[in-house]
């Protein structure tokens, strides 16, 4: 296949999945593993992607984010097995703050026998709040319609209410240097003023978040144990220098 082609099949799958592995690219063109990590520098040094650990991903601006639908329909799985992983830390009778997000969301049919008491600033979390007959408070403030989110002085006001036993919050982006973040500047404080009122405070946050920084840091990697589907090994210990990582097994 002509290099060329071959550029333009890897464009056309990042901009289908966002994230892929230099794996799948041997794969799909029949080239060596070599070759694609040549592939992957030229289309970075051309700004057509950025480079990961293992494959690359789409470029995005630090201020760009796709709203609550399309978050929906990626990593569908990986989402669910988070969320099994991060209720499974959830004891009866526990106070918990579930962020906005299509993770946290997940979340949510896990607490039916476990008598909680949740308060969230997810709008989209309500309806099956409701459906499970789970205690629930919503945050009041500024309704931001892209991610569905209650965000502004007034949730940061009303968070300062509540103290909670766990903490579960959704990010864009983790890196090693600059911590956990997002596009918003107001959903980010929301998120940080959230796992500043928890006894513990986890990251809810699939595999194509590493690596990442986004406009808005929410919190030091130290401040909250991350739960993840999958890591690369350098990774993990770079990151396990700074925070609790917990990792979804096969």
């Amino acid at each position: 296949m002509l290099t060329p082609k071959r550029h333009a099949l890897i464009i056309e799958l990042i901009k289908q999945k966002q994230l892929v592995t230099i794996q799948e690219l041997v794969e799909l063109t029949n080239v060596s593993e070599s070759t694609i990590r040549r592939d992957l520098s030229e289309l970075e040094t051309k700004q057509k992607l950025a480079r990961v650990h293992g494959g690359a991903t789409a470029i995005q601006s630090a201020r760009q984010e796709l709203s609550y639908r399309e978050k929906t329909d990626k990593y569908v799985e990986e989402k669910k097995q988070i969320a099994q992983l991060a209720a499974a830390l959830i004891r009866p009778h526990d106070c918990i703050y579930l962020d906005a997000g299509t993770t946290t969301y997940e979340i949510i049919p896990h607490l039916e026998t476990l008598n909680v008491t949740v308060v969230t600033n997810g709008l989209t979390h309500l309806e099956l709040l409701n459906q499970y007959q789970i205690k629930s408070f919503l945050l009041g403030g500024l309704i931001k319609h892209t991610t569905r989110a209650i965000i502004g002085s007034q949730a940061l006001h009303n968070l300062k209410l509540y103290h909670f036993d766990k903490v579960f919050i959704g990010t864009n982006a983790i890196d090693p240097s600059f911590g956990y973040s997002t596009p918003d500047p107001e959903e980010a404080s929301v998120k940080s003023a959230a796992i500043t009122q928890g006894s513990q405070s986890f990251i809810v946050a699939d595999h194509s978040k590493l690596n990442q920084r986004s406009f808005a840091k929410i919190a030091e990697l130290a401040q909250a144990t991350l739960i993840i589907d999958s890591i690369p090994a350098d990774l993990e210990n770079k990151l396990r220098e700074q925070t609790d990582i917990k990792v979804v097994t096969a």
